[in-house]
């Protein structure tokens, strides 16, 4: 990605900021920790947390929010592009009081670190909950639906609903997490067997509601620092064409749904093409190191007590699986204003007008 692109994309965004932001009265985020909030904060038993040092340091008064990051995260930078202040709340922060009949209410955060489309990923034992699934985060917005027409009456929380924006980051941990599992899922089964799942969810998001889609599909995550780690430093290539695999078979799902739908619209980000040049090409961009991580040095967890770089905006790598904030912030800007390579049919701005 080049350097100036960036700066282009920065200087659009200004243009199609406020035209965009009146046609969106909320967005509800669902997926995993790259649009996380601090879900897993208040989950007991989680032992998927980022609500400690380092994490935060470049956040308003260097705060630990529960963001696997240095600052902000995709959500953040999506929601700012909108003309929010940043992510929506997550749902669990609420206990259950949504502020839906106040006009303040603009959506809800249901995102949770290490979460994935099957209930299993990111779960360590059947007694506790480690993560909240997507099939509960649905399950969440479906509640969020019921208090909107409860407070609304059922027109007016249809309409609110589908004029609200839906961003969906979800699927990197149940390839990974297949990929290291004892009984895995046999490889060719995969990515057809995660898009049944996902068609499901996105179904039952229909009938609450939800009309205008922003999908997120998953990054290289073969060239993530833990990743390099295990394969003697190169990206792992099965877990990159996964990855691709991911988009090429949500690109059909997608289109499918919306010919099904005629009343839903959609755009799918292709963050794999979004990142993988950076990676390959980094002296095309603002970031100069793409391999390591920036907090713990991709060989261990970002803790108080890992190692911290100092120049933490030439790093794409925040920890050993997170982008630093800059990379969000770059992802972020150009899902929201991106050419086809990188957002398809149309881009994340585009469908607040659609």
């Amino acid at each position: 990605m080049a350097k100036g692109l960036a700066f282009v994309a920065l200087s659009l965004i200004i243009g199609v900021l406020q035209s965009a932001n009146a046609e969106v009265p909320a967005i509800f985020i669902l997926g995993d920790s790259t649009v996380d909030v601090g879900t897993n904060n208040y989950l007991p038993d989680s032992n998927i947390t980022a609500n400690f040092p380092h994490n935060g340091v470049d956040f308003p008064f260097q705060r630990a929010t529960g963001r696997f990051s240095n600052g902000l995260n995709t959500a953040d930078f999506l929601a700012k592009y909108f003309g929010f202040k940043r992510s929506p709340v997550s749902f669990l922060s609420l206990n259950g009081t949504l502020a839906i009949k106040k006009r303040k209410f603009r959506g809800v955060n249901f995102a949770s670190a290490g979460s994935g489309l099957l209930d299993i990923t990111g779960q360590t034992s059947t007694q506790k909950a480690n993560v909240v699934p997507m099939g509960e985060q649905v399950y969440q917005f479906s509640m969020v639906y019921n208090d909107l027409v409860a407070s609304k009456g059922t027109s007016e929380a249809q309409n609110f609903l589908a004029k609200s924006l839906i961003f969906i980051s979800v699927g990197s941990n149940d390839i990974v997490g297949n990929h290291y599992s004892k009984n895995p899922i046999p490889k060719e089964q995969v990515i057809p067997n995660l898009a049944v799942v996902y068609e499901k969810h996105l179904r039952n998001l229909i009938s609450f509601g939800a009309r205008k889609f922003g999908i997120i599909s998953v990054p290289p995550v073969g060239c993530c620092p833990s990743q390099r780690v295990s394969a003697n430093g190169e990206c792992l290539k099965e877990l990159n064409d996964q990855a691709e695999a991911f988009f090429s078979t949500m690109d059909t799902l997608m289109r499918n749904l919306s010919y099904e739908n005629k009343d839903i619209k959609y755009s799918l980000g292709n963050a794999f093409n979004i990142t993988k040049p950076i990676i390959d090409n980094p002296q095309n961009s603002s970031f100069t190191d793409v391999k390591n991580a920036c907090c713990g040095n991709g060989t261990l967890p970002c803790t108080p007590l890992a190692s911290l770089c100092t120049n933490r905006h030439k790093y794409l790598f925040w920890d050993m699986f997170h982008p630093t904030q800059d990379a969000s912030r770059l992802v972020a800007s150009i899902l929201f204003i991106g050419d086809s390579r990188f957002a398809t049919p149309i881009n994340f701005s585009q469908l607040a007008e659609a």
